[in-house]
């Protein structure tokens, strides 16, 4: 998809749909970052006020307008350069982000799991984020979480900041399968040792850009097995940009011609891809 069929698939209330009917929060986040990346500013000032009007009192994004809860959306959202959002709209949605947490670290949860005799995990030292608020949390949300706030760190570094951020890292170590990669949740689960899939792999590495670590290698290999497979769009995009963050994407690497890009969402992430590639992204600088 071209930046001009991007542009006439906008909504006329300014914000973006998965495929077609209302605007949704996730594909008119995507569609803003590939807009703002490849310089048309002006398409995305109608979709930048789209997404102002949707705030929520306590700074996080619903999904959708008929929705009344913010969830993990607020961090695509909080990718937005604070100028182009507003600086008081992005602010606190950054403070949403560092108050937000898995339902497994909370500490009522913590003093339940005391109280009832039940061993700790190992995997639950490290709070993440979850899809929803006061439900556990994921290796998808807690990705797109770490991503903001390293963004953020990097424009206003604080402590409160990187201390999540080293949360956020460490829940995705202790999360990580044994042969590296991710899968959604636990590296184990009923007592299995959990398979990688490829989208929370590239998820994964991409929000621990800069970390070395043999695990982070191992996790490396694990992606460019699954990019030579890969026949999925999400997945696709997910892992060249876990590639990416990492200088391992090759340079003469093309896509399949055979993948389908169904979503606005998935076409929006592949030419955010494309513009990442060219020195242009919005997710690290």
């Amino acid at each position: 998809m071209s930046i001009e069929l991007l542009v006439a698939k906008q909504n006329p209330d300014g914000g973006w749909p998965y495929v077609r009917g209302a605007s949704w929060t996730e594909p008119t986040v995507y569609a803003l970052l590939a807009l703002l990346s490849a310089g048309e500013t002006q398409a995305a000032r109608s979709g930048l006020a789209w997404l102002r009007s949707r705030q929520l009192p306590d700074g996080g994004w619903p999904p959708q307008a008929a929705f009344d809860e913010s969830t993990w959306g607020t961090s695509l959202v909080a990718l937005v350069p604070p100028q182009r959002l507003g600086p008081a709209a992005h602010a606190r949605a950054i403070q949403w982000l560092l108050r937000s947490t898995g339902e497994e670290s909370a500490p009522v949860e913590r003093l339940r799991q005391w109280l009832l005799g039940v061993p700790r995990s190992p995997e639950a030292e490290f709070p993440g984020w979850p899809w929803i608020p006061g439900t556990a949390a994921w290796v998808g949300p807690t990705s797109l979480a770490i991503l903001a706030l390293e963004r953020e760190a990097r424009r206003r570094p604080t402590a409160a900041i990187r201390a999540r951020i080293d949360e956020g890292r460490g829940f995705l170590l202790r999360r990580m399968c044994q042969e590296g990669g991710w899968n959604h949740g636990s590296a184990r689960a009923l007592g299995y040792e959990s398979e990688p899939y490829p989208e929370t792999t590239g998820m994964g590495l991409a929000a621990l850009r800069g970390v070395h670590d043999s695990r982070v290698s191992r996790s490396v290999r694990v992606a460019h097995r699954f990019l030579d497979n890969c026949r999925s769009a999400d997945a696709l995009n997910w892992l060249r940009l876990g590639l990416l963050a990492h200088g391992e994407l090759p340079d003469s690497y093309c896509p399949p011609s055979q993948i389908a890009y169904r979503t606005l969402t998935e076409r929006s992430l592949d030419l955010l891809v494309m513009e990442t590639q060219k020195g242009r992204d919005l997710f690290w600088v």
